[in-house]
């Protein structure tokens, strides 16, 4: 087996979907962003087993996976249209905070380049709600941000889904070989 199989490949297109998985899940902390927590709670789990399953010649663990992948390409399809606001989505509403909270994206008032800016009223000053302040001059709104997000998870994915693919049908011939 060489250094460049797919069942490599596939180890490390796992490992570099837990590392954007966990960035995610950082972000959304600091968003408090419940929903997208609980997914990527769940998507990283998936990972994890599908990774053991790869290196562990276990197909079971990798069908897993690719199941979990099908719901996960959803899931980052399902967000970004909700941050492009199609198909009767918004990224007003509190969908992902799952209604419990009222904060948003963390990157809607952290991202690169933004300057917060308090409202000129003396008499909003000493009020901590962040609702009250504006942020002006980002380099790259925040709901560009969180879609630059999706598509880095949705390509690793669906590379991730072509080569568990392979390495399930590999898997498959070599366990219809040992019966006969």
């Amino acid at each position: 087996m060489g250094c460049c199989s797919a069942r490599c490949t596939l180890i490390v297109l796992c490992c570099l979907q837990l590392v954007t998985a966990l960035e995610r899940q950082v972000f959304d902390f600091l968003g408090y962003q419940w929903a997208p927590i609980m997914v990527n709670f769940f998507h990283i789990i998936a990972v994890i087993l599908g990774l053991f399953g790869v290196i562990q010649y276990r197909s079971h663990y990798v069908i897993m996976y690719l199941l979990w992948t099908l719901l996960w390409v959803g899931w980052n399809v399902f967000v970004s249209c909700l941050y492009l606001d199609l198909g009767g989505l918004s990224k007003d509403s509190d969908i992902l905070s799952l209604g419990v909270s009222p904060h948003r994206s963390w990157w809607k008032d952290n991202g690169p380049g933004c300057e917060g800016e308090n409202l000129p009223s003396a008499g909003w000053q000493n009020q901590q709600n962040p609702k009250l302040s504006t942020v002006l001059n980002c380099w790259l709104e925040y709901q560009y941000i969180e879609i630059l997000h999706c598509i880095v998870q949705l390509l690793i994915s669906l590379l991730g889904f072509v080569y568990a693919c392979y390495v399930v049908s590999t898997y498959s011939e070599e366990e219809d070989s040992y019966f006969k």
